[in-house]
């Protein structure tokens, strides 16, 4: 069994920064890409920023400049550094892992508030 973990998600004023974390746990054989996913009421659910076991990133238009995934291999976990941040970055954002033999698991979301 494999659990995801997510934390640092909260509320903080335009223009601020957060960093999201999602450490995953159990048997895990290895891992082939992590990605950070987030979604608004009303809205579907957007990938914001992948990285790979070869440690490629990508990200959304809306991401790119301001958002920074990265993956710590020896803790089995990824990041998400969140600068000048805006409310319409506001959403509950989950992690995605996708591990070789297990497949693809998701955490439980973490909400992300951007307000004055």
């Amino acid at each position: 069994q494999v659990h995801l973990v997510e934390s640092g998600g909260g509320l903080v004023q335009p223009g601020g920064s957060l960093r999201l974390s999602c450490a995953a746990s159990g048997t895990i054989f290895s891992i082939i890409a992590m990605r950070w996913y987030r979604q608004a009421p009303g809205k579907e659910r957007e990938l914001i920023a992948g990285i790979t076991n070869d440690g490629t990133t990508n990200y959304a238009d809306s991401a790119k400049g301001r958002f920074t995934i990265s993956r710590d291999n020896a803790k089995n976990t990824v990041y998400l550094q969140m600068n000048s941040l805006k409310p319409e970055d506001s959403a509950n954002y989950y992690c995605y892992v996708y591990f070789s033999v297990l497949g693809d698991y998701w955490g439980q979301g973490t909400q992300v508030t951007v307000s004055s």
